[in-house]
Order: C-alpha cells, then structure tokens, then sequence
C-alpha cells in the first residue's frame, strides 16, 4: 500500500474547497439537514461513475451530460427527495444547477446536482433555492465540512468522512471524502452517494481511470439487501490547488489504491 496518513478534515481538508449543509424544508424533521454544496475555488477535473440500474434519477441524467468535458466546480445534493420517476425532474435537476451556479458566480454545467430520499415526488426547488441561498456565502466554508456529510445521510446511522495525506513522486497532497449508504446496496454499486476532493494536479482521463478501478474492486463487489438503486453516484474532483501532479504510473497506482481504501472504509460504517 502507498505512502499515507489519516488527517483531519473530512470533504475540505484538500486546498482550495469548502462545504456547508442546511435544513431548507424537503425533509419534515426540522432537526435533520437536507442539503449540501462543495464547492471548489476553480475549475476541478472531475470523474464519475453511477448506478448500472435500468432505472436511474433525474440528476444522473444531467450529471453524464455536464462531466462529458470532464470538469466540474461544485455539488449539490439533497436528502429526502430522490427526484426519481418524478414529473420534470430533469428540468428540475438543471434548474437545481441554474440556482448554484447564479449564487456561485459559475457556469451552470459546472454543477453536479445529487438527490436521496423518496422516489416518485417532485423535488421542491423553491426550497433548494431557500437553502442554497442560506449556504452562500454566510455557511460556505473549509470548517462546515461535517454538516454537508450530515445533510445526505438518510437511513444511514453515522456521519461517513474522512481525509488522509498521500505522498506521491514530487510531493504531498491532501484527498477528502464524505459518503452515505446504508440499504439498497447491491451490485453494482447501491444507494450509494459518495463525493472525493483531492488538490492533486490530475488529467480528467486518468482521473476516471483511477475511479472507475476503485469502484470495480470496492462499491461494485458488496451487497446488503439484493436491491440496486436508482440514485448511485459517486464524484472525484481534482483542483490541483498543490500544484503536485499525478503523472506517473506509481503516482496513478498510489491515488487509486487510496480511492480504493477510503471506498471501503465507507463500507465498514454501513
């Protein structure tokens, strides 16, 4: 295994990224968090992969189209409302990425929107515009890290974060992450929802490379409960903000073993 360490941090310990989570009211229980946003100071290389579901939400969708150049700069997602087999909610999903990036001063196809919840109702983006607007600027911020991993937990029973310190050929550099699941997990991948920051320099092709690697040997190989979902996501961004480059093979093994590592520790807290 590569050279790494365990560091504090979760989602915003890399450079260059900041998170908040809100309650904006899709969910009844004014007590849990409903939606969060990670944002990156510039444009990241950005990597996907998603459930294999015939039937699959409204936000994949529009997430394959706005990561067909391989970039992105923000995430948004949702609890409590799937925005799966629900009336315009392709639309509503793009409105979603209209609102983030008026508020954030970014292209909208910059924007990967994410929703967990109910199947079959319409998401309510009056409400997503309430919060969204309650996070910027006055939440947004490298220290709200925990409250966006708090804001996508549905049925899960335990916040799931965590950051580690990678050294690679020409240098260190820091990887975030945050996840949630707990039912509905079965090849491949699961109500699965887990989002990577890392301010590694990296090309969008090997970016995806490495992810797609993780998840075959990780999210694609459990099962809990025989059911696939419809919503499964998971996002690496890349900002560079180190200026360390993933340019080697070694360098490519090591950022993919850690993947790997920090996709299976978020499995062990299922």
């Amino acid at each position: 295994m590569s050279d790494f360490k365990s560091i504090p941090g979760g989602i915003c310990a890399p450079k260059g990224f900041s998170a908040a989570g809100v309650h904006c009211g899709i969910r009844h229980n004014h007590s849990k968090l409903d939606l969060a946003l990670i944002k990156a100071d510039v444009r990241c290389a950005g990597a996907g992969c998603y459930t294999t579901n015939k039937v699959y939400g409204a936000p994949i969708t529009v997430d394959r189209e706005h990561l067909k150049d391989g970039y992105a700069q923000a995430i948004v997602v949702n609890s409590g409302n799937a925005n799966t087999c629900a009336p315009n909610g392709v639309q509503l999903a793009k409105d979603t990425c209209d609102i983030v990036a008026k508020e954030l001063g970014i292209r909208a196809d910059d924007v990967l929107p994410s929703s967990t919840g109910v199947i079959g109702q319409r998401l309510p983006v009056d409400k997503v515009l309430q919060g969204i607007r309650e996070i910027i600027p006055a939440k947004l911020a490298k220290e709200n890290g925990s409250e966006a991993a708090y804001a996508i937990m549905t049925t899960d029973t335990v916040r799931k974060e965590c950051a580690y310190e990678l050294q690679l050929s020409t240098g260190t550099v820091k990887i975030g992450a945050m996840a949630k699941g707990s039912g509905m997990i079965h090849p491949n991948m699961a109500t699965m929802l887990v989002y990577v920051t890392t301010d590694a320099k990296a090309d969008p092709a090997d970016l995806q490379k490495m992810l797609s690697a993780a998840v075959d040997k990780s999210f694609n190989m459990c099962t809990v409960d025989g059911d696939t979902s419809t919503n499964d996501s998971i996002f690496l961004l890349a900002n560079g903000a180190s200026g360390v480059e993933i340019k080697t093979e070694e360098d490519k093994k090591a950022m993919a073993d850690l993947v790997l590592a920090m996709q299976t520790l978020s499995l062990i807290h299922i």
